[in-house]
């Protein structure tokens, strides 16, 4: 299987990226790294990627930021950065991608427990999470040929202590069951879920 792995140069991409070399072709795209480079929030970069790696059978997105602030301090420029780069990226990822997937193909996105559990200055990535969701829901039953589409919501990995603050109460996931979450989404025959790693 061909897949392309948009942010597998990111510290959840990385590992995602090689458990699935061991047994499939991957292309890592990064935003100044990888085999080919993208800039997700600019959809003739996405474009570009596409047509540099051709045909693929399944896409694997763990790329995308949004902003940690509070509601007192939040702007529309500053909640349209985020909206711009890991809820639109990832959907134009979509968009554009469905021209050039194979049939029976696949989508995986990544949203996050923020979705549903919020934490303070979360806001932003909070509308994001339940944005993603909320459109794998409804872009599965439109997607022809077969292809299929889910999202990976994980809560805060074992691999960013940086994270843990913020996420006060809530016990990391390891990674090992974040990308086991990747691999049903892949492997599987499951489409429109929000696959929930908690």
């Amino acid at each position: 299987m061909k897949i392309i792995i948009v942010g597998a140069t990111g510290t959840l991409g990385k590992r995602v990226a090689e458990n699935f070399s061991q047994k499939h072709e991957i292309i890592r795209v990064g935003n100044t790294k990888g085999d080919v480079q993208v800039d997700i929030t600019n959809e003739a970069s996405i474009k570009n990627m596409f047509e540099q790696i051709g045909s693929f059978d399944a896409l694997i997105s763990t790329s995308g930021k949004g902003p940690f602030a509070p509601v007192s301090q939040l702007t529309g420029e500053v909640f349209k950065g985020g909206l711009l780069d890991k809820l639109l990226g990832q959907i134009n990822l979509v968009l554009i991608g469905q021209h050039y997937i194979n049939k029976s193909g696949s989508f995986t996105l990544t949203s996050g427990i923020l979705a549903e559990n919020p934490v303070a200055a979360g806001s932003v990535l909070s509308t994001i999470n339940g944005g993603l969701n909320a459109f794998i829901t409804a872009a599965a039953p439109e997607l022809g040929n077969g292809i299929r589409i889910n999202a990976v919501s994980p809560n805060v990995v074992e691999d960013s202590p940086a994270y843990f603050d913020s996420f006060p109460g809530e016990i990391p996931v390891t990674m090992e069951k974040v990308i086991k979450a990747y691999e049903k989404s892949v492997l599987g025959i499951i489409t429109g879920q929000v696959i929930r790693v908690y």
